[in-house]
């Protein structure tokens, strides 16, 4: 596909990553020469200097022949308007990051009036998927699919767990639980295991399992916390606005630290059964004030990755409460892990995988689409959902008699609105959810997982 990106910045460049891997066309349009040169050296793409919603930069770009046209560029408006002219140029398909809460209510209208294919809001998202992991405090991370029937949930195996030295094949028996685990991450080593693959201490496990069997495993583990029913946030930016009002909705009390007073007012306005409290959340006065030990969750989301870690560090050491920290730069992702941070989230990494699932999909063209994506263990691990329709190869065969490639699995089957952890009896059929993990990425269809295909196909 030929992909124009407009705008240089962190989630621009984290998908011309993303999207140069995966051998598309990319064509880069930002307004700072230097930036592209850097880009330039980096990537095997083409750039052009200039403002993404002037007419000649854009055709310049090659855009009226543009397959899609994505808009991540600092500012709303200039998304939404470099967008539209994409559109009127040609363009097949076009997304725009729109980040501000008050146009948040208008994106249906905004996708569907203005001709706009996808709209995408990474502090909405990474706010989101904050409030799955307080769902489930015991869970590193908890990733849904199949339309939240069914999760993908990280969690770290401790000393004297139950788990450490059981078989995968005794574990759901053991537990009796319905789970499958898909993904392994033992030191530096990732593991698509199979049934002989033995527990440890340590371990970071991805368990697929239906919604409603989560809390059953924790409970068996001896595991299970409660309800959060207060937290703590730091930074009351739009990602903090955006939690705050989900959490607030579910009855939770909330306290968010902010040291702009003018920020202060207008979240008070916003959110009237909020608690607003205008000082330095990186304070260690203010935080024991504020009650952070007490608190059964701290979320740290000011602007600077470095006072995120900080204070994630310094609420693991005062609260048992859960500890999540926004982090844009993970380089050193190991290293935090390592020293006790907690859960980390990117937006621009939610996002950017957002727009790759968009893209596999659109790029689709053999008839199972790519329903969901994501990307686990730092990229090294594809959770790729498809969805099954007819002119899939082996429908009804059973799944032990299938020729899958190496390194893959199929971790849930999602028939008729019913999660299914497979076993070797199960097959696939029409309509069908599949869930595929591999350490091999890239997979655009469902057939792409098989070694060979049925004659005639």
């Amino acid at each position: 596909m030929r992909i124009v990106i407009i705008g240089d910045g962190k989630v621009g460049r984290t998908l011309v990553e993303y999207l140069a891997t995966e051998g598309h066309d990319l064509v880069v349009i930002d307004s700072s020469a230097r930036n592209l040169a850097a880009l330039a050296n980096e990537q095997d793409v083409i750039t052009v200097c200039g403002n993404g919603a002037s007419y000649m930069v854009q055709r310049e770009a090659g855009i009226q022949h543009a397959d899609l046209v994505i808009a991540v560029t600092p500012t709303d408006e200039l998304n939404i308007l470099c967008c539209l002219l994409a559109r009127k140029l040609g363009a097949a398909h076009a997304v725009a990051r729109v980040r501000n809460p008050d146009y948040s209510a208008q994106l249906v209208l905004l996708r569907d009036e203005l001709g706009l294919s996808m709209t995408v809001n990474p502090e909405q998202a990474a706010a989101s998927e904050i409030m799955r992991i307080l769902r489930f405090p015991s869970a590193l991370r908890v990733e849904p699919f199949a339309r939240n029937r069914a999760e993908l949930v990280e969690y770290c195996i401790p000393e004297n767990s139950a788990l450490c030295g059981m078989t995968l094949k005794k574990l759901a028996p053991t537990l009796n639980v319905h789970l499958l685990v898909c993904a392994v991450k033992r030191g530096d080593d990732v593991y698509i295991p199979t049934g002989d693959f033995v527990l440890q201490a340590g371990d970071h496990i991805h368990i697929a399992t239906p919604h409603a069997e989560l809390a059953t495993f924790f409970k068996k583990l001896g595991i299970y916390q409660d309800r959060i029913k207060t937290v703590i946030i730091v930074g009351g930016g739009r990602m903090g606005f955006y939690l705050a009002k989900q959490l607030v909705s579910l009855g939770v009390q909330v306290k968010i630290i902010e040291s702009d007073a003018a920020r202060c007012d207008d979240l008070c306005e916003r959110l009237p059964k909020c608690s607003v409290v205008h000082g330095d959340g990186t304070s260690t006065d203010i935080l024991q004030e504020e009650g952070i030990e007490q608190a059964d969750a701290f979320v740290a989301l000011t602007g600077i990755d470095e006072e995120n870690i900080i204070l994630a560090l310094y609420a693991a050491k005062r609260t048992k409460g859960r500890v999540i920290a926004k982090v844009d730069r993970l380089t050193f992702l190991d290293v935090l892990g390592d020293l006790g941070v907690g859960t980390l989230v990117s937006p621009k990494t939610i996002t950017a995988n957002n727009i790759v699932q968009y893209v596999r999909a659109l790029s689709n063209s053999l008839g199972s689409n790519v329903e969901t994506l994501l990307r686990l263990m730092d990229g090294r691990i594809e959770c790729v959902e498809f969805r099954i329709r007819d002119g899939a190869a082996y429908l009804g065969k059973e799944l032990r008699t299938l020729p899958l490639k190496k390194n893959l699995l199929i971790g849930c089957i999602v028939r008729q609105g019913v999660p299914i952890i497979p076993g070797g009896t199960d097959t696939i059929e029409v309509g069908d959810s599949v869930l595929v993990i591999t350490t091999r990425p890239f997979f655009n269809d469902f057939n792409d997982i098989f070694e060979s295909l049925p004659s005639g196909m």
